[in-house]
């Protein structure tokens, strides 16, 4: 175990809270300062939060692990998806703003059961992202417990490691709210940013050069360096799905969603979406590559041992100082996301559920003790899930997160743009949506219902189907964004 590299992390981990002790000072200990800093975060700030939050210990560990599997086709999903990512941010963020701004909403299921006047959709749309957002705070855990174990050498269990990472990140989010995350987020995204291009850097060293590892690459592993990929997986219905995937998906994270609300204003979400796209491609690029070129140095990992492969190939070719500042990046993705998430799971019970059926005259001040307790209880549960996981994270987060988020997209879009929608086609949709997709995930429902796609395509014609059908049908209510 190298002691200059726990040194290191353990300095960083005090910056963390030492960010979040100033946010706190700078608070006005109410639950709008606490959910949404006041609605006062810049485009810079704002950037830098979205790209952080977005990155995790997925971005680390399981982009890496996926490369190493499917080789280097993995990035063009990651790559294109990006760009169709900072469009829907954009044209649902500017809506999403002005009506959060408008009247005053918080949460994300606020926004939805105000537009359409019903609780019962509202719950629905809170029990759909509570739901299918655990088990990713739960992969932020369980990147934590893989990180602290290349730290010390396996001195630290992966278990404590995940528990130590839970500990942290509850420890500033609870002092500090929505402000300390962005605050620890721009620190955060700058530092991934540095740690993974100089894991490049070093790891294409020790190989010999980057045209001589990708050369080796080539020769030894043909497969990964074609369209197909590893195993054949890319078919152009697997690309066609992941590019859908990342555009339904990842406005629908409830910690992406109020990142719109914490806006200063619309300029602030048009100029961080114009930086996002071709910063987060370069992003996206160095655990790819790590991944894939991972095969020369360490061929036939299987199961979960791909998902170690970015530590790996950086403890191979530099010393252990180094590869602890490395780890220390992994560190800041993945608590820059589990930190948001937990606010908003926290913020959505609050105000949603605590506030609308417990204390309907809570103050704001009470709303912003009991946010404090929830985002404890939210993250004990995530840690359960990522101690009981022992599934890879690309996996993890393919067969449940994703999808199941996405299809909250019609009736979000629908929310903002559509007079005709109402709510008996929103609840349709997501009804329709979610048991097609349990109807697949559980194989109660044919395979070939998909056709060669991610199981993604044929969820989203269905709940689109669903929403446009049941509204027509019904009598259409006011007009969107009233």
């Amino acid at each position: 175990m190298d002691i200059f590299a726990v040194s290191f992390f353990v300095v960083y981990l005090g910056v963390m809270l030492a960010v979040a002790i100033y946010a706190y000072r700078r608070s006005k200990r109410t639950s709008e300062d606490y959910f949404v800093a006041s609605r006062s975060i810049g485009p810079v700030v704002l950037f830098l939060s979205m790209a952080a939050t977005n990155f995790s210990a997925f971005t680390f560990f399981g982009f890496a692990g996926a490369a190493y599997k499917f080789g280097l086709a993995y990035y063009g999903i990651m790559a294109f998806g990006t760009g169709l990512m900072a469009i829907s941010f954009f044209l649902l963020g500017r809506g999403i703003w002005r009506l959060g701004k408008k009247h005053g909403h918080i949460t994300p299921p606020e926004l939805i059961g105000h537009r359409f006047n019903s609780d019962s959709l509202r719950m629905i749309f809170l029990a759909v992202m509570v739901v299918f957002t655990l088990p990713y705070i739960a992969t932020q855990a369980i990147g934590g417990g893989i990180a602290l174990t290349q730290l010390t050498d396996g001195e630290v269990s992966y278990e404590l490691g995940a528990v130590l990472v839970t500990v942290v990140v509850v420890a500033y989010v609870t002092i500090g709210g929505m402000r300390a995350d962005a605050y620890t987020d721009v620190l955060q995204g700058v530092m991934m940013l540095v740690t993974l291009l100089a894991a490049v850097g070093i790891v294409s060293a020790g190989l010999g050069g980057f045209t001589e590892a990708n050369t080796r690459l080539a020769e030894e592993f043909p497969e990964l360096v074609s369209r197909p990929g590893g195993h054949d997986f890319f078919t152009p219905e697997i690309w066609l799905s992941y590019m859908l995937l990342w555009l339904f998906c990842d406005p629908m994270f409830p910690q992406l969603f109020v990142r719109f609300y914490s806006a200063r204003d619309e300029r602030s979400i048009k100029l961080s979406m114009v930086m996002y796209a071709p910063i987060t491609a370069l992003i996206f690029l160095c655990p790819v590559l790590i991944g894939a070129w991972g095969n020369l140095e360490f061929p036939g990992l299987t199961g979960a041992q791909p998902d170690q492969i970015l530590p790996m190939m950086v403890g191979e070719f530099a010393p252990g100082w180094i590869l602890g500042i490395m780890l220390a990046g992994a560190f800041a993705a993945l608590m820059s996301t589990a930190d948001s998430q937990l606010l908003v799971l926290s913020s959505m019970l609050t105000r949603d559920v605590y506030k609308r059926w417990v204390k309907r005259d809570a103050s704001q001040t009470h709303e912003f003790v009991v946010g404090k307790i929830l985002v404890v209880a939210l993250a004990l549960m995530s840690l359960a899930i990522a101690l009981s996981s022992v599934e890879t994270l690309f996996e993890t987060l393919t067969k449940t997160t994703f999808t199941g988020l996405a299809v909250l997209f019609p009736t979000t879009v629908a929310a903002l743009y559509w007079s005709r929608a109402n709510k008996w086609g929103c609840m349709a949709s997501i009804v329709a949506g979610e048991a097609v997709y349990v109807g697949l995930y559980f194989k109660v429902l044919p395979a070939s219902l998909t056709c060669g796609f991610l199981p993604v395509v044929p969820v989203m014609v269905v709940a689109f189907a669903a929403l446009v059908a049941v509204s027509l049908l019904t009598s259409p209510r006011r007009p969107a964004g009233a």
